[in-house]
């Protein structure tokens, strides 16, 4: 695998920090420090340098920064770090808003943790639900899920609930939008099956309301680090905004995608809610 894809999927690993501190310098094992070392990662960037020490000294914890930090590895690398000394599953549970993200995690876990042998059960609609079940109950190291498949496995069968009884970690992966209105319910239930004295980490591209309310309640029980205040665009970004009825949204979709030549425009990313719906468009 291109290491480059490993800590948060998209960002150049060898773009360090600025203040001269390595991997050794964070607590970490010889171990991640030796793996890191061998995927390129030769210094921290910043939000590994600040959330990384917090996590391994038991607190909780919420980064917020850009994407393309290098978040994913700010959370992965300290709990891969605390799962070696004392291993046993389900160790560690991190939920994030859509199955090709949960993937995403996955992969990145499995090159991060390739020395401790890590084993994965990702959770996601659209699977077996009864062979996610069956994984679940052989408690695996690490589960990764979205809000509603996991709510349902866990409600709807009696043998799961206890398999995350020990638990260490809690993480909402792009907690802005775990933390959504249309996840509360699902969450609600998720945490009351988890135990009470696990570690919480969040970690975010941006700046909510909810997660301002998890500052409040946490108060000095999470350590925070804000790389910036709120949203962040690159400064060349145009942004345009085109409001349009809901009703003839893909035929405007369609026109403007074919006058892209026109406009000068060589490529485009379009942003849907589902996959039946790209399913739609395509055909």
């Amino acid at each position: 695998m291109n290491p480059s894809s490993v800590a948060d999927g998209r960002e150049d690993l060898n773009e360090a920090a600025t203040d001269g501190k390595t991997f050794d310098d964070l607590g970490l094992a010889e171990w991640v420090v030796s793996t890191c070392r061998e995927l390129g990662m030769r210094m921290p960037r910043h939000v590994q340098q600040r959330c990384i020490p917090p996590v391994l000294e038991g607190r909780h914890v919420l980064g917020i920064d850009e994407t393309g930090s290098g978040k994913t590895a700010a959370f992965a690398l300290p709990i891969l770090h605390r799962l070696a000394e004392h291993p046993f599953g389900v160790f560690a549970l991190v939920v994030t808003p859509t199955r090709e993200l949960a993937f995403q995690l996955a992969e990145q876990f499995r090159v991060l943790g390739s020395a401790v042998h890590l084993r994965i059960t990702v959770v996601v609609g659209g699977m077996d639900m009864l062979k996610q079940a069956k994984d679940l109950v052989a408690r695996p190291h690490l589960v990764i899920a979205t809000p509603g498949r996991i709510h349902v496995l866990l409600r709807d069968n009696p043998d799961i609930s206890p398999v995350f009884s020990r638990t260490k970690f809690l993480v909402l992966d792009e907690a802005d939008r775990v933390l959504d209105a249309c996840f509360q319910e699902e969450l609600k239930f998720i945490f009351q099956c988890l135990p009470e004295n696990r570690q919480n980490l969040f970690f975010s591209a941006t700046t909510t309301s909810n997660l301002q309310k998890l500052q409040e309640r946490y108060q000095d029980k999470m350590y925070v680090y804000e790389a910036y205040e709120g949203f962040k665009t690159v400064e060349s970004l145009k942004q345009q905004v085109i409001f349009i009825p809901k009703k003839v949204k893909d035929v405007y979709l369609m026109y403007i995608l074919s006058k892209m030549e026109e406009m000068g425009i060589r490529s485009a990313i379009v942003f849907i809610s589902t996959c039946r719906y790209i399913s739609t468009l395509y055909v």
